[in-house]
């Protein structure tokens, strides 16, 4: 369009009628074009060169020294003697409009204990069971009412810290019966694999907070400990591995029963300890972090 007027010798008129816009725009495009070249074409801030209006940066600092004082958006509008629509806006432009953004974020802390053993973390995930494929997979909840009233299963679930091995049992409820026997069967399982548990962490639930689970811990050995109420981030390890079942087992396939779903669960966890590449320890399977020899691998891998 602008070659055409420059060069061509079209009109004005005539290169609006030609690329369908006004005389207007395109003077201002031939202006710009004769002011700066080929630059002058290139897009821009259409933000103006001047804000009359504009708050003074005094008052956006008083605002900014009085919110961090906790005061709200019309205490502070009260006091400046400033509309609270443009405190409001300032507050924004300075992301501390709500109150938990004046507090600085808790930095994360990750921690991993240096050897196989040193501590488990054990947390527990409520299951339905089913005798037909379901809606989550189907996306039919047509008849859904029919398969309701089967019952639960609890997964129960173990890892190690250091390693990342884990273990998993389905049991039928998760009180402290099997809270018990789970515990005797992860312990043996990583006695198998020659590791000796010394510390076991729980969620403050009450088959964990049991006589009888403080009797077998005693029994085996083991200190327990347990996490802060409302913390699940403590136990964080054991939380991930639950989403993880999750997504590659519990809902990876169309089980046709929670029978066949439970049935799957030993070739899923062999798959995640010996074969799955784990991110947080360098992409190697769990197992590599236990320093097996040769011997021991062909005895233990099935």
């Amino acid at each position: 369009m602008v070659r055409g007027v420059t060069e061509g010798g079209l009109s004005k008129v005539a290169a609006a009628r030609q690329f369908n816009t006004t005389p207007k725009t395109v003077a201002k495009w031939v202006g710009r074009f004769r002011m700066a070249g080929a630059d002058g074409l290139r897009d821009r801030s259409s933000r103006p060169h001047s804000l009359p209006s504009q708050t003074p940066s005094a008052t956006c600092a008083q605002i900014e020294v009085l919110r961090r004082q906790r005061h709200t958006g019309k205490q502070i509008a009260a006091e400046l003697r400033v509309s609270p629509a443009t405190v409001s806006r300032v507050l924004r432009r300075l992301n501390l409009s709500r109150i938990r953004d004046l507090e600085p974020a808790e930095p994360v802390r990750r921690y991993e204990r240096e050897h196989p053993g040193e501590l488990i973390h054990i947390d527990i995930k409520k299951l339905g069971k089913f005798n037909r494929v379901g809606h989550r997979i189907t996306g039919d909840r047509t008849g859904q009412s029919n398969t309701r009233g089967v019952g639960w299963e609890f997964v129960h679930v173990c890892i190690d810290d250091a390693s990342r091995v884990a273990f998993s049992q389905v049991m039928k409820n998760e009180k402290k019966g099997c809270a018990v026997a789970f515990l005797k069967a992860a312990v043996a399982y990583y006695a198998s694999l020659g590791v000796r548990v010394e510390r076991v962490m729980t969620d403050n639930g009450s088959c964990y907070k049991s006589f009888a689970f403080q009797k077998a811990c005693k029994c085996l050995g083991l200190r327990h400990i347990r996490t802060r109420p409302y913390t699940p981030k403590t136990n964080g390890k054991a939380e991930r591995f639950i989403q993880t079942s999750l997504r590659e087992w519990a809902y990876a396939r169309a089980y046709n029963t929670s029978d066949e779903r439970a049935a799957e669960l030993p070739r899923w966890l062999h798959r995640y300890n010996w074969h799955r590449p784990h991110g947080s320890i360098g992409s190697m399977p769990p197992i590599s972090r236990l320093g097996l020899t040769r011997n021991n691998l062909l005895r233990l891998h099935i």
